[in-house]
């Protein structure tokens, strides 16, 4: 029997969705027509409660606009999470992942600090990353600012935000700080590895496909062929000494084994991950909880160890992984 044989199905409501909504990352017409059609995703209003703030922060390249947000029932100085949105490092915005950090803030009761940093082709690698880490360092010395106890940062982010995340919190260990207390990656991209097998498996998977991977790729890479770390994060030599991470993959993703891959690598060098498989969604699969139930039990898994880590200060377990089916 074949790996495909033995995948279950897409969730039988999530496919619904996908039909009835249809989306696929493609940049076959322009990087413009694919960021319109990100944004004009239809998304449901979530948390309306916290309250959020439009700010800008000092860049390398310039300003970087933030939102800042606040639940309502946040402690007097809760903590703090930087959120970088996915998009393949070349789509995606404040707007496009509102409801994402709105669902953040209120399930972990902190304060979310999400980054719209420079997006590719124009602003090709490695001016996310730039950008990504002088958010960062802006947090972590601003938290009377923002009211926030930035004794206990975390790091999150979707996919390409996810990627984001992890190379933050490895520059991080490696310039002495900020420290940050736990990362919570999204279905990352870390190995830029398209011979994972997974690529293959779900070459024609929706949301995301093989093809989209490899042009959003380039465009992110620019002129640079060598996968260095701080593009390729589960490349880096030592992989040591690094906050623990909960790390959430999807069965039909193009980048399932790439995420898995990653937290065996943390695993072995002794980081405290958890990983967690669900085996019937897609890339992406964030923006469907509260409408697919097993996209909302596969958001809240993550989410409740987020609040564990920055709130309880409870890390995951070292080597755990689960499946959802």
């Amino acid at each position: 029997m074949s790996a495909a044989d033995q995948l279950p199905p897409i969730d039988a409501i999530l496919r619904k969705v996908l039909d009835a909504v249809p989306f696929q990352l493609s940049v076959d017409d322009g990087v413009e027509a694919a960021r319109r059609r990100l944004r004009d995703l239809p998304r449901r209003e979530v948390h309306p409660e916290v309250s959020a703030q439009d700010r800008r922060i000092p860049g390398p390249g310039g300003d970087i606009p933030i939102r800042v947000y606040r639940p309502s029932t946040a402690e007097p100085a809760p903590p703090v999470v930087v959120y970088f949105h996915g998009g393949g490092f070349a789509l995606g915005d404040l707007d496009t992942h509102d409801g994402e950090c709105r669902r953040h803030a209120a399930a972990a009761g902190a304060v979310v600090v999400a980054v719209d940093y420079r997006l590719a082709p124009e602003h090709p690698y490695p001016a996310a990353v730039e950008d990504a880490w002088a958010a960062l360092t802006w947090v972590a010395g601003h938290g009377g600012d923002l009211g926030a106890d930035t004794g206990r940062l975390a790091v999150a982010g979707d996919s390409a935000g996810g990627n984001l995340a992890a190379v933050t919190a490895q520059r991080a260990r490696d310039r002495g700080g900020p420290a940050i207390t736990f990362q919570l990656l999204w279905y990352p991209v870390t190995m830029w590895d398209m011979s994972l097998p997974s690529v293959t498996q779900n070459a024609d998977a929706p949301i995301l496909d093989a093809a989209a991977i490899a042009d959003l790729s380039r465009w992110y890479a620019g002129e640079l062929t060598d996968p260095v770390p701080e593009l390729a994060p589960g490349r880096a030599p030592d992989l040591t000494g690094l906050p623990p991470a909960y790390i959430a993959v999807a069965g039909h993703d193009p980048l399932r084994d790439d995420g898995s891959r990653y937290a065996q690598l943390l695993s072995a060098a002794g980081v405290s991950v958890e990983l967690h498989n669900a085996e019937t969604l897609v890339h992406g699969y964030l923006g469907y909880a509260g409408v697919v139930p097993a996209a909302t039990e596969a958001a809240d898994r993550g989410l409740a160890a987020l609040r564990r880590a920055v709130v309880k200060g409870d890390s995951v377990t070292e080597g755990r992984s689960s499946r959802q089916r």
